[in-house]
């Protein structure tokens, strides 16, 4: 295969390198099949992406090379990607604002695939058409397994979560992380900050712990983890970011962050490794 390949997406012209790179070794899943996937999968991962400032992290020589978290657009992207300017307290680097990439178009995601950005990290809100931070218009709940507590444990979790938000009428979507557990979102009205959705988030976690102290641990300290379900309520905070549904996962297999129904859910028995690329792809096809 040549080391350049020149492609028009949606109008969007772009080269595409490397194509063969082997960006999984343990699978030999290449680059080419991770912009494949992407490509295939954008109908229903763009709408999750539209209208929030992305992270990546991108894997330039593969999962078992270095890594690093993209915040700001790089040097040569195109000037028909969206970018919004925001700030960012406490930035690492010392910026106080950041040109982030809003994803919004087919072309803008395959040159992004391209570039190894295998993981696709969003935040619970969106910008405006102005570029401007609107209140978030998502919860959203991490459930995280303390080994030896696992995924199959996430599920009881999640089924208590489910009819705990109910109660006060959210109702909740279900998806696997793509490691080792999985989250929770519902959907906003857009009015309450993102400092009292953590509050009320924290309410929710602290409540389900105390009724399953069994299962559930509602604090970050790591001594209380194992064997139980962390409900990890700050996601909410602002400047955090979930990984968005249907973006693939760095792990030793490619595996996505992928919806669940919540008869699977109930059922239990789906795990990480069976949610693949191409099983995700199969799932939306047949309307899972």
């Amino acid at each position: 295969m040549p080391d350049k390949v020149r492609v028009e997406v949606e109008g969007r012209h772009l080269d595409l390198t490397n194509l063969d790179k082997v960006l999984y070794p343990q699978v030999g899943y290449t680059k080419g099949e991770v912009i494949d996937y992407y490509t295939r999968i954008a109908p229903v991962l763009l709408p999750h992406l539209a209208g929030r400032p992305l992270t990546r992290i991108r894997y330039p020589n593969g999962v078992d090379g270095n890594s690093f978290f993209e915040k700001n657009a790089p040097a040569g992207t195109p000037d028909w990607v969206r970018t919004v300017r925001l700030p960012v307290p406490g930035s690492s680097r010392g910026r106080e604002t950041i040109d982030f990439i809003v994803v919004e178009e087919l072309a803008t995601l395959v040159w992004l695939a391209n570039l190894a950005a295998l993981e696709l990290h969003t935040p619970q809100w969106r910008v405006a058409a102005d570029g401007s931070p609107l209140n978030p218009d998502l919860l959203v709940i991490d459930l995280d397994p303390g080994p030896p507590a696992t995924l199959a444990d996430c599920y009881e979790v999640a089924l208590l979560v489910r009819d705990r938000l109910a109660a006060d009428g959210l109702e909740p979507a279900a998806k696997t992380s793509g490691r080792k557990g999985m989250q929770l979102t519902a959907e906003l009205s857009g009015e309450e900050t993102a400092d009292e959705i953590s509050a009320y988030v924290k309410d929710v976690a602290e409540e389900l712990a105390r009724l399953r102290p069994d299962l559930i641990v509602a604090r970050m300290a790591r001594q209380l983890r194992p064997g139980k379900v962390f409900i990890d309520w700050s996601q909410n905070n602002a400047f955090k970011t979930t990984v968005a549904p249907f973006s693939l996962r760095a792990g030793a297999l490619p595996t996505v962050s992928a919806p669940l129904t919540w008869d699977e859910v109930a059922e239990g028995t789906l795990t990480i490794a069976d949610l693949t690329p191409s099983v995700v792809l199969d799932r939306v096809t047949a309307g899972s």
